[in-house]
């Protein structure tokens, strides 16, 4: 930038000033001098937006906060007021690629996370009212090949931004405890955001929770069986590559008498539970 500022200013330091053409030179620099603040203005406005992007995302804060209660969302009262969780879609849309790029990695993995949870928020409240994510569209899977995410100046589909960005650049198996599909079988959606400073517990305390759920995952000691959700069928590589088994990956997570019961994970058999399509919904009372 500095440069091509001197080089302006030269030029117009170089315009000939004279009693006859004095005038127009003066008009002409003072041109020049406007244009020159405007293609600044124009630059800067990026940076900016980037540079002042609220890592605590106070914003999906608000919304998780009202809407989520036991891991179930209220979506008839995000649907009446969408206002907050429209701002921050902005907001993270605004990011511009050069700038996320030199955020912490737990600063993008946790814009990434809360971008695709509040998405599918707002893919939801355009189809509400609804029995499943799974009736949007009339092609199976098409809620997640919608092209609605927009981030670092791209326009994406759900399972792009899951399988083609997040698993592929972060290669962080507990993603899957984060990510929420809006369904009942799904892991607990927060009623808080994920923030870069505190990614690598709030991850931690997703997975305790999701294998806590006995209905979802449980190890029977008296069989030796491993009761998983299918979620560890569908990205069984996830979670296999970095602990040798599904037994291994999990045995630290679990509930702390399962845990201990759970003695030798090459012994255990896996078996896998039904998932739950319902929508997330909160009953009313």
């Amino acid at each position: 930038m500095t440069v091509q500022l001197s080089f302006t200013f030269m030029i117009i330091r170089r315009i000939p000033c004279n009693p006859i053409g004095g005038r127009n030179a003066a008009q002409l620099a003072s041109g020049l001098l406007r244009s020159v603040a405007l293609w600044v203005a124009l630059i800067a406005v990026p940076a900016q937006a980037a540079e002042t992007f609220d890592q605590a995302h106070a914003r999906f804060a608000r919304v998780l906060s009202a809407v989520v209660k036991n891991a179930s969302v209220d979506y008839a009262k995000l649907k009446a007021a969408p206002a907050e969780l429209d701002a921050y879609l902005k907001d993270v849309a605004a990011v511009p690629a050069t700038e996320f790029a030199r955020w912490s990695e737990g600063e993008r993995l946790a814009l990434l996370l809360n971008l695709y949870n509040a998405q599918t928020l707002r893919l939801i409240v355009d189809h509400y009212p609804l029995q499943s994510i799974r009736r949007i569209g009339s092609l199976p899977g098409a809620a997640w090949r919608e092209r609605i995410v927009r981030q670092g100046g791209q326009i994406m589909t759900l399972s792009h931004l899951e399988n083609k960005i997040i698993r592929v650049d972060y290669r962080e198996p507990r993603m899957h405890f984060a990510l929420v599909c809006a369904a009942v079988g799904c892991p607990p959606l927060r009623s808080e955001p994920y923030v870069g400073a505190r990614l690598n517990e709030q991850l931690d305390d997703q997975a305790r929770q999701f294998l806590a759920t006995a209905g979802k995952n449980r190890f029977d000691a008296a069989s030796a069986t491993l009761h998983l959700s299918p979620i560890f069928k569908w990205y069984d590589e996830d979670f296999i590559k970095p602990a040798g088994s599904l037994a291994a990956y999990v045995k630290p997570f679990l509930p702390e008498a399962q845990r201990n019961a759970l003695a030798d994970p090459a012994k255990v058999k896996v078996r896998f539970t039904d998932y739950d399509w319902a929508l997330n919904e909160l009953k009313q009372p």
